[in-house]
């Protein structure tokens, strides 16, 4: 489709004054020794007297607030200059000791020396972000409910407490509020080119750092307390991003691409630019925080043009939202009219749900977040994400060339790339996780054959204890709702002597896990059916591994003969259940699965039999809950899991009957 070319910058006509204007209207020269000591201390009061406030409700005026401020942000960028990187460091790293990251700090002066426009915007980024997290730490000194929002976390009483009101007015001029330069907010959700941000305003922003630094160590002697930092998130499974091959050969034709591709404005060529880069001297973190507002840019490019909304390309004002990717990836506009954007990507389920993977899934990386609220430590960024993002990046330039260009598409290199982006399915949507707990599920079942366990002839000697008659009972009416079961099932190789061991098998269940479900704008119902199934799943699992600790042990004290006659009897009884509740669970399992793979019936049902449904469910899961119960080493009822088990393959066998599940809806 065709996109505008046109766009010479993306911030509208109040908000461009305000950025690249408003601040340089006063040509006074600003003597730096008002605002700062000998020993490189903030005056703060020098500073807050250039904030002014409305005359009617004492809200502060941001338009003379920037404008006076303008004349100060230039005598310190000036005043920053001046340095030596030694001098910088003697006189200022200490006061960035509470952001937790010195480091970045200290790059961002190196930034100023050797002002670069893409190096500016990406220093503010990381700054912001990390003076954000850092402010988090300072409010949890007060409270336990840290605010998500920048701009709630300024406005809040508990900082104000800390550092002073008209400090934190200062720091709202400059980030946080959309009234003022809100430098934040533009720079992240990629709405300003490299040459739109004032560098000066960068530097007054580590001064203030500093200045803030200042501030609480004082209150911290006052008050005698310790500043406690968070932890970093840490992303643990890494091999669950692995979606995208990326070779030095692919990043070279990266670079020609994104000259070409009708997907990046001009004006913002410099960002991609220097996010190849990035990637390419290993500095992940920074490629990633040029690369995400770049993509959200052009994807909101897509939006508005597709949906005829071209006025939305630009900020917003402040009394409006801005369109951002939370806006672009929904189903729907504010006015109930369908999304287009989804619909003209040429893979439209491929590109949202990996953007949804990565940008908004709970329990995904839930990468722009993390990044601009200064959740991930930047120095270990790992090369996994960034490699994912540059990957899909790429893909998404392929989609937006020429025709005369199409060649790119076909390359040798590209081309796999493009084929891992047309077969991507969601990873971290709540159906996927479904998916990967079950297998991990059925594997932890089909361990417990291998439990060491006392021969039979010495447990048989064990007076006082019934025979295999009910768990033989439970296994035969497992063996007959398999049977009820089987033609919903894929055609698999039974055998009707032993349907218990050739239906419930792995295999089954990872071909059924291969069935591509639809996770894109899932509905209400679809997303509870799948808690329930989550928590049968999870419950299973915990039954599973409670067994393989409690069979473990209890085997290791009767070798030792360690345990008393009681406990003995209690061991017999849990090998006698162990043979009943291994099918049982795999039977749960192999339900939960069928059920999901025809989870998008469940729309079909009307609102009584839905209810019905979900009953029935919640009655399997608190079948599993007392299992976990039962079964664990406190309780150790292996009897009473015999009843328990009985009743609850009954009601499984009449719900059947009657085919009230989603299987049969779908068949």
């Amino acid at each position: 489709m065709a996109l505008p070319d046109s766009v010479t910058t993306c911030l509208s006509q109040p908000v461009h004054y305000v950025i690249c204007k408003l601040g340089f209207e006063k040509k006074d020269t600003y003597d730096i020794n008002n605002i700062l000591s000998g020993n490189g201390e903030v005056c703060w009061q020098a500073v807050t007297e250039h904030v002014y406030y409305l005359e009617s409700d004492q809200r502060v005026d941001y338009i003379k607030s920037i404008r006076s401020l303008g004349p100060v942000c230039e005598s310190v960028n000036l005043y920053f200059k001046s340095l030596t990187k030694e001098q910088f460091v003697i006189q200022y790293a200490s006061w960035f000791h509470w952001t937790n990251c010195t480091e970045v700090f200290l790059e961002v002066f190196d930034v100023l020396q050797h002002v670069q426009a893409t190096e500016v915007a990406l220093g503010l980024m990381k700054l912001t972000s990390c003076l954000e997290r850092a402010l988090g730490d300072v409010y949890l000194l007060k409270d336990n409910d840290c605010p998500f929002l920048l701009r709630d976390l300024l406005a809040s009483e508990q900082l104000a407490g800390v550092f002073g009101q008209s400090v934190m007015n200062v720091l709202r001029v400059f980030i946080g509020s959309p009234h003022g330069l809100n430098l934040r907010n533009v720079l992240w959700h990629g709405f300003t080119s490299p040459q739109e941000i004032p560098a000066k305003y960068c530097a007054m922003l580590l001064l203030l750092t500093a200045g803030l630094g200042q501030l609480l160590q004082t209150y911290l002697l006052q008050s005698k307390g310790v500043l406690v930092h968070r932890p970093y998130v840490i992303f643990i499974s890494l091999e669950e991003l692995d979606a995208f091959p990326l070779n030095n050969e692919i990043l070279s034709i990266a670079e020609e691409l994104v000259k070409v591709s009708r997907f990046v404005l001009k004006t913002m060529l410099p960002f991609w630019i220097s996010a190849l880069t990035a990637f390419k001297e290993s500095r992940y973190a920074d490629s990633v925080i040029l690369l995400l507002p770049q993509l959200e840019l052009g994807l909101r490019l897509l939006f508005t043009t597709t949906n005829k909304c071209p006025n939305r390309l630009l900020t917003a004002e402040s009394s409006a939202l801005y369109t951002t990717f939370d806006e672009m990836l929904a189903k729907h506009l504010d006015n109930e009219e369908v999304n287009q954007l989804p619909i003209v990507l040429e893979e439209p389920a491929m590109a949202s749900d990996f953007l949804w993977d990565f940008l908004n899934h709970q329990e995904g990386p839930r990468i722009r977040d993390r990044l601009s609220h200064g959740e991930i430590n930047l120095e270990t960024f790992p090369r996994e994400v960034a490699n994912q993002i540059i990957g899909f990046a790429i893909t998404i330039l392929c989609r937006f060339l020429d025709e005369d260009m199409y060649s790119f598409k076909e390359h040798m290199v590209i081309k796999p790339l493009m084929n891992c982006a047309s077969c991507y399915q969601s990873r971290f949507h709540p159906i996927s996780r479904l998916k990967k707990q079950v297998l991990k599920c059925m594997r932890s079942i089909h361990s417990w054959p291998e439990l060491p366990t006392v021969p039979e002839e010495e447990v048989q000697k064990v007076k006082g204890l019934e025979g295999n008659d009910e768990a033989n009972t439970l296994i035969l009416m497992i063996s007959e709702i398999i049977f009820q079961l089987q033609h919903h099932m894929p055609q698999i190789c039974c055998s009707s002597d032993d349907p218990v061991n050739s239906v419930l098998t792995e295999r089954l269940l990872v071909e059924l896990c291969d069935t591509r479900i639809c996770t894109l704008y899932s509905p209400r119902p679809v997303l509870e059916v799948v808690v329930v199934l989550r928590r049968i799943g999870a419950q299973c699992h915990q039954v599973s591994q409670q067994v393989i600790a409690g069979a473990g042990l209890r085997y290791a004290q009767w070798v030792s003969k360690a345990l008393s006659s009681r406990q003995r009897h209690n061991y017999r009884r849990m090998l006698n259940s162990i043979k009943f509740l291994s099918p049982v669970l795999q039977l749960i399992l192999l339900l939960v699965t069928l059920e999901l793979v025809s989870v998008h019936w469940v729309c079909k049902k009307n609102p009584f039999d839905y209810q019905q449904y979900l009953k029935f469910l919640k009655s399997i899961l608190q079948y599993t809950e007392n299992l976990v119960k039962y079964t664990s080493s406190e309780k150790n009822k292996w009897d009473e899991t015999i009843e328990l088990t009985k009743k609850t393959l009954i009601k499984i066998r009449k719900i059947s009957d009657r085919k009230l599940m989603l299987i049969h809806l779908a068949a």
